[in-house]
Protein backbone atom coordinates (compact mmCIF):
# COMPACT_ATOMS: atom_id res chain seq x y z
CA UNK A 1 0.00 0.00 0.00
CA UNK A 2 2.90 2.34 0.80
CA UNK A 3 4.44 1.80 -2.61
CA UNK A 4 1.06 2.10 -4.30
CA UNK A 5 0.57 5.72 -3.19
CA UNK A 6 4.11 7.05 -3.64
CA UNK A 7 3.14 8.72 -6.92
CA UNK A 8 0.38 10.71 -5.16
CA UNK A 9 2.89 12.17 -2.71
CA UNK A 10 5.40 12.78 -5.50
CA UNK A 11 2.90 14.83 -7.52
CA UNK A 12 1.81 16.73 -4.40
CA UNK A 13 5.37 17.72 -3.44
CA UNK A 14 6.11 18.74 -7.02
CA UNK A 15 3.12 21.10 -7.00
CA UNK A 16 4.14 22.56 -3.63
CA UNK A 17 7.68 23.15 -4.86
CA UNK A 18 6.38 24.94 -7.96
CA UNK A 19 4.13 27.11 -5.77
CA UNK A 20 7.07 28.06 -3.55
CA UNK A 21 9.34 28.86 -6.50
CA UNK A 22 6.75 30.99 -8.28
CA UNK A 23 5.92 32.99 -5.13
CA UNK A 24 9.65 33.44 -4.53
CA UNK A 25 10.09 34.64 -8.10
CA UNK A 26 7.31 37.21 -7.71
CA UNK A 27 8.74 38.36 -4.39
CA UNK A 28 12.16 38.63 -5.99
CA UNK A 29 10.91 41.01 -8.68
CA UNK A 30 9.29 43.16 -6.00
CA UNK A 31 12.45 43.17 -3.86
CA UNK A 32 14.64 44.15 -6.82
CA UNK A 33 12.40 47.11 -7.60
CA UNK A 34 12.50 48.24 -3.98
CA UNK A 35 16.29 47.96 -3.91
CA UNK A 36 16.66 49.88 -7.20
CA UNK A 37 14.45 52.72 -5.97
CA UNK A 38 15.45 53.03 -2.30
CA UNK A 39 18.22 50.55 -1.53
CA UNK A 40 18.21 48.54 1.71
CA UNK A 41 15.64 50.87 3.28
CA UNK A 42 13.33 50.09 0.39
CA UNK A 43 13.63 46.35 1.01
CA UNK A 44 12.77 46.77 4.69
CA UNK A 45 9.81 49.05 3.93
CA UNK A 46 8.42 46.56 1.41
CA UNK A 47 8.78 43.70 3.89
CA UNK A 48 6.87 45.63 6.57
CA UNK A 49 4.18 46.71 4.09
CA UNK A 50 3.78 43.15 2.82
CA UNK A 51 3.33 41.71 6.31
CA UNK A 52 0.78 44.38 7.23
CA UNK A 53 -1.22 43.87 4.04
CA UNK A 54 -1.20 40.11 4.52
CA UNK A 55 -2.47 40.12 8.11
CA UNK A 56 -4.69 43.19 7.92
CA UNK A 57 -6.36 42.12 4.69
CA UNK A 58 -10.09 42.12 5.36
CA UNK A 59 -11.86 38.79 4.92
CA UNK A 60 -14.72 39.28 2.47
CA UNK A 61 -17.80 37.36 3.52
CA UNK A 62 -18.50 34.41 1.17
CA UNK A 63 -22.22 35.14 1.48
CA UNK A 64 -21.64 38.69 0.21
CA UNK A 65 -19.68 37.42 -2.80
CA UNK A 66 -22.38 34.88 -3.60
CA UNK A 67 -25.05 37.58 -3.51
CA UNK A 68 -23.04 39.51 -6.10
CA UNK A 69 -23.34 36.50 -8.40
CA UNK A 70 -27.05 36.14 -7.72
CA UNK A 71 -26.64 32.91 -5.77
CA UNK A 72 -28.42 31.74 -2.66
CA UNK A 73 -27.82 28.92 -0.17
CA UNK A 74 -28.84 25.42 -1.17
CA UNK A 75 -30.48 23.91 1.89
CA UNK A 76 -29.62 20.33 2.91
CA UNK A 77 -33.25 19.26 2.64
CA UNK A 78 -33.29 20.41 -0.99
CA UNK A 79 -30.32 18.22 -1.95
CA UNK A 80 -29.47 15.82 0.89
CA UNK A 81 -27.42 13.56 -1.37
CA UNK A 82 -25.13 16.43 -2.38
CA UNK A 83 -24.72 17.53 1.22
CA UNK A 84 -24.00 13.97 2.34
CA UNK A 85 -21.25 13.78 -0.29
CA UNK A 86 -19.87 17.18 0.72
CA UNK A 87 -19.76 16.15 4.39
CA UNK A 88 -17.90 12.96 3.47
CA UNK A 89 -15.39 14.89 1.38
CA UNK A 90 -14.91 17.39 4.20
CA UNK A 91 -14.18 14.58 6.65
CA UNK A 92 -11.68 13.02 4.24
CA UNK A 93 -9.97 16.40 3.84
CA UNK A 94 -9.64 16.74 7.61
CA UNK A 95 -11.56 20.02 7.72
CA UNK A 96 -13.71 20.97 10.69
CA UNK A 97 -16.08 23.35 8.86
CA UNK A 98 -18.29 22.13 6.03
CA UNK A 99 -18.51 24.75 3.24
CA UNK A 100 -21.95 26.17 2.49
CA UNK A 101 -23.37 25.13 -0.86
CA UNK A 102 -24.78 27.91 -3.04
CA UNK A 103 -27.01 27.59 -6.08
CA UNK A 104 -26.48 29.88 -9.09
CA UNK A 105 -29.48 30.11 -11.44
CA UNK A 106 -28.74 30.16 -15.15
CA UNK A 107 -27.52 27.90 -17.89
CA UNK A 108 -23.79 28.59 -17.47
CA UNK A 109 -21.83 25.46 -16.51
CA UNK A 110 -19.76 26.78 -13.64
CA UNK A 111 -18.49 26.11 -10.12
CA UNK A 112 -16.20 28.13 -7.87
CA UNK A 113 -15.10 28.57 -4.27
CA UNK A 114 -14.77 31.63 -2.04
CA UNK A 115 -13.50 32.03 1.50
CA UNK A 116 -11.02 30.09 3.61
CA UNK A 117 -11.04 27.03 5.85
CA UNK A 118 -12.82 28.80 8.71
CA UNK A 119 -15.52 30.28 6.45
CA UNK A 120 -16.05 29.09 2.88
CA UNK A 121 -18.73 28.52 0.28
CA UNK A 122 -18.94 26.47 -2.91
CA UNK A 123 -21.14 27.63 -5.77
CA UNK A 124 -22.70 25.20 -8.23
CA UNK A 125 -24.61 26.55 -11.19
CA UNK A 126 -27.92 25.31 -12.46
CA UNK A 127 -26.31 24.46 -15.80
CA UNK A 128 -23.67 22.31 -14.10
CA UNK A 129 -26.18 20.40 -11.97
CA UNK A 130 -28.38 19.79 -14.99
CA UNK A 131 -25.55 18.59 -17.22
CA UNK A 132 -23.28 16.35 -15.15
CA UNK A 133 -23.69 12.84 -13.80
CA UNK A 134 -23.47 12.36 -10.06
CA UNK A 135 -19.92 10.97 -10.08
CA UNK A 136 -18.84 13.99 -12.15
CA UNK A 137 -20.46 16.38 -9.66
CA UNK A 138 -18.54 14.58 -6.90
CA UNK A 139 -15.30 15.30 -8.77
CA UNK A 140 -16.19 18.98 -9.11
CA UNK A 141 -17.10 19.25 -5.42
CA UNK A 142 -13.83 17.55 -4.45
CA UNK A 143 -11.88 19.95 -6.68
CA UNK A 144 -13.50 23.02 -5.14
CA UNK A 145 -13.09 21.64 -1.61
CA UNK A 146 -9.40 21.09 -2.36
CA UNK A 147 -9.02 24.82 -2.92
CA UNK A 148 -10.43 25.33 0.58
CA UNK A 149 -8.19 22.67 2.12
CA UNK A 150 -5.05 24.16 0.54
CA UNK A 151 -6.03 27.77 1.36
CA UNK A 152 -5.58 28.60 -2.32
CA UNK A 153 -7.63 31.76 -1.99
CA UNK A 154 -5.11 33.10 0.54
CA UNK A 155 -2.17 32.05 -1.65
CA UNK A 156 -3.62 33.75 -4.72
CA UNK A 157 -4.51 36.84 -2.66
CA UNK A 158 -0.87 37.06 -1.57
CA UNK A 159 0.27 36.70 -5.18
CA UNK A 160 -2.19 39.40 -6.21
CA UNK A 161 -0.82 41.78 -3.55
CA UNK A 162 2.74 41.17 -4.71
CA UNK A 163 1.72 41.77 -8.32
CA UNK A 164 -0.08 45.02 -7.49
CA UNK A 165 2.84 46.32 -5.45
CA UNK A 166 5.26 45.41 -8.27
CA UNK A 167 3.15 47.33 -10.80
CA UNK A 168 2.89 50.31 -8.46
CA UNK A 169 6.65 50.46 -7.86
CA UNK A 170 7.34 50.08 -11.56
CA UNK A 171 5.01 52.99 -12.35
CA UNK A 172 6.60 55.09 -9.60
CA UNK A 173 10.09 54.38 -10.94
CA UNK A 174 9.11 55.28 -14.50
CA UNK A 175 7.54 58.54 -13.29
CA UNK A 176 10.80 59.41 -11.51
CA UNK A 177 12.67 58.63 -14.71
CA UNK A 178 10.38 60.96 -16.68
CA UNK A 179 10.84 63.75 -14.11
CA UNK A 180 14.64 63.43 -14.34
CA UNK A 181 14.65 63.16 -18.12
CA UNK A 182 15.88 66.78 -18.65
CA UNK A 183 18.90 66.10 -16.44
CA UNK A 184 19.64 62.94 -18.40
CA UNK A 185 19.46 64.80 -21.72
CA UNK A 186 21.83 67.50 -20.41
CA UNK A 187 24.28 64.86 -19.26
CA UNK A 188 24.06 65.92 -15.62
CA UNK A 189 22.85 62.51 -14.50
CA UNK A 190 23.60 58.92 -15.41
CA UNK A 191 21.22 56.05 -15.80
CA UNK A 192 21.42 52.30 -15.39
CA UNK A 193 19.68 50.91 -18.44
CA UNK A 194 19.45 47.44 -16.89
CA UNK A 195 17.52 48.96 -14.01
CA UNK A 196 15.20 50.74 -16.46
CA UNK A 197 14.64 47.48 -18.32
CA UNK A 198 13.69 45.80 -15.04
CA UNK A 199 11.30 48.65 -14.20
CA UNK A 200 9.55 48.10 -17.51
CA UNK A 201 9.49 44.30 -17.55
CA UNK A 202 8.97 43.48 -13.86
CA UNK A 203 5.14 43.85 -13.87
CA UNK A 204 4.81 41.62 -16.93
CA UNK A 205 7.18 38.98 -15.58
CA UNK A 206 5.37 39.06 -12.23
CA UNK A 207 2.02 38.64 -14.02
CA UNK A 208 3.34 35.61 -15.93
CA UNK A 209 4.53 34.09 -12.66
CA UNK A 210 1.10 34.74 -11.13
CA UNK A 211 -0.59 32.96 -14.04
CA UNK A 212 1.81 30.07 -13.62
CA UNK A 213 0.96 29.93 -9.92
CA UNK A 214 -2.75 29.79 -10.75
CA UNK A 215 -2.19 26.85 -13.11
CA UNK A 216 -0.11 25.04 -10.50
CA UNK A 217 -2.83 25.43 -7.88
CA UNK A 218 -5.37 24.02 -10.35
CA UNK A 219 -3.18 20.97 -10.97
CA UNK A 220 -2.82 20.51 -7.22
CA UNK A 221 -6.59 20.81 -6.71
CA UNK A 222 -7.14 18.16 -9.41
CA UNK A 223 -4.69 15.82 -7.69
CA UNK A 224 -6.24 16.31 -4.28
CA UNK A 225 -9.76 15.99 -5.70
CA UNK A 226 -8.84 12.63 -7.21
CA UNK A 227 -7.51 11.56 -3.81
CA UNK A 228 -10.58 12.74 -1.88
CA UNK A 229 -13.19 11.42 -4.29
CA UNK A 230 -11.32 8.17 -5.01
CA UNK A 231 -12.29 8.57 -8.67
CA UNK A 232 -9.85 10.47 -10.93
CA UNK A 233 -11.85 9.45 -14.00
CA UNK A 234 -15.00 11.11 -12.63
CA UNK A 235 -13.33 14.49 -12.48
CA UNK A 236 -11.75 13.91 -15.89
CA UNK A 237 -15.19 13.25 -17.40
CA UNK A 238 -16.54 16.37 -15.69
CA UNK A 239 -13.77 18.55 -17.15
CA UNK A 240 -14.38 17.21 -20.65
CA UNK A 241 -18.12 17.69 -20.30
CA UNK A 242 -17.76 21.25 -19.00
CA UNK A 243 -15.46 22.18 -21.87
CA UNK A 244 -17.90 20.68 -24.34
CA UNK A 245 -20.80 22.69 -22.91
CA UNK A 246 -19.05 26.08 -22.82
CA UNK A 247 -21.02 28.56 -24.92
CA UNK A 248 -24.58 28.30 -26.15
CA UNK A 249 -25.90 25.47 -28.32
CA UNK A 250 -26.22 27.76 -31.36
CA UNK A 251 -22.63 28.93 -30.96
CA UNK A 252 -21.40 25.35 -30.67
CA UNK A 253 -23.32 24.33 -33.80
CA UNK A 254 -22.34 27.26 -36.05
CA UNK A 255 -18.86 27.99 -34.73
CA UNK A 256 -17.32 24.70 -33.57
CA UNK A 257 -13.83 26.24 -33.76
CA UNK A 258 -14.88 29.48 -32.10
CA UNK A 259 -12.15 29.63 -29.46
CA UNK A 260 -8.92 31.31 -30.39
CA UNK A 261 -5.95 29.32 -29.11
CA UNK A 262 -4.38 30.96 -26.06
CA UNK A 263 -0.68 30.44 -25.32
CA UNK A 264 -0.18 28.15 -22.34
CA UNK A 265 1.73 30.80 -20.35
CA UNK A 266 -1.21 33.23 -20.59
CA UNK A 267 -3.81 30.83 -19.17
CA UNK A 268 -5.18 31.03 -15.64
CA UNK A 269 -6.18 27.35 -15.91
CA UNK A 270 -4.18 24.54 -17.52
CA UNK A 271 -5.44 23.08 -20.81
CA UNK A 272 -8.23 20.58 -20.24
CA UNK A 273 -6.43 17.92 -22.28
CA UNK A 274 -3.39 18.06 -19.99
CA UNK A 275 -5.51 18.00 -16.84
CA UNK A 276 -7.41 14.97 -18.12
CA UNK A 277 -4.15 13.24 -19.09
CA UNK A 278 -2.77 13.67 -15.58
CA UNK A 279 -5.98 12.47 -13.95
CA UNK A 280 -6.18 9.37 -16.11
CA UNK A 281 -2.51 8.68 -15.35
CA UNK A 282 -3.43 8.65 -11.66
CA UNK A 283 -6.25 6.24 -12.46
CA UNK A 284 -3.86 3.77 -14.10
CA UNK A 285 -0.84 4.20 -11.82
CA UNK A 286 -2.54 3.00 -8.65
CA UNK A 287 -5.59 3.08 -6.46
CA UNK A 288 -6.60 6.29 -4.72
CA UNK A 289 -6.16 6.44 -0.93
CA UNK A 290 -9.96 6.59 -0.54
CA UNK A 291 -12.62 4.45 -2.25
CA UNK A 292 -15.03 6.19 -4.65
CA UNK A 293 -18.00 7.85 -2.97
CA UNK A 294 -20.40 6.83 -5.75
CA UNK A 295 -20.40 4.36 -8.58
CA UNK A 296 -20.46 5.37 -12.23
CA UNK A 297 -24.10 4.32 -12.53
CA UNK A 298 -25.48 4.64 -8.99
CA UNK A 299 -28.28 2.27 -8.02
CA UNK A 300 -31.45 3.49 -6.29
CA UNK A 301 -31.27 3.78 -2.52
CA UNK A 302 -34.03 2.64 -0.16
CA UNK A 303 -36.38 5.50 0.52
CA UNK A 304 -34.94 7.69 -2.21
CA UNK A 305 -33.13 7.71 -5.52
CA UNK A 306 -29.87 8.97 -6.93
CA UNK A 307 -31.26 9.59 -10.38
CA UNK A 308 -31.32 13.24 -11.43
CA UNK A 309 -34.61 14.90 -10.69
CA UNK A 310 -36.09 18.21 -11.76
CA UNK A 311 -37.07 20.66 -9.07
CA UNK A 312 -38.30 24.22 -9.58
CA UNK A 313 -34.79 25.45 -8.76
CA UNK A 314 -33.04 23.08 -11.17
CA UNK A 315 -31.86 19.50 -11.38
CA UNK A 316 -29.83 17.66 -8.77
CA UNK A 317 -29.66 14.38 -6.91
CA UNK A 318 -31.85 13.65 -3.92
Amino acid sequence: MQHKHNHWRRHAWSNRLQTFLLLTLMGGFLALLGWILWGVDGLFALWVAGVLLLFLRPLVSPAWVMRLYGGYPLRPEQAPQLYQILVSLTERAGLTMVPVLYYLPGGAVNAFTVGEQRQSAIALSQGLLQSLELDEVVGVLAHELSHVQSNDMRVMALADQIGRMTSLLSLFGLVLLFINLPLLLLGEATINWWAILLLILAPYLSALAQLGLSRTREYDADLNAARLSGDPAGLARALLRIEQLQGGWLERMMFPARRMPIPAMLRTHPPIAERVRRLLALQTEGEAPWPPLVRRRPAPLPGGRLDPGRWPLGRWWY
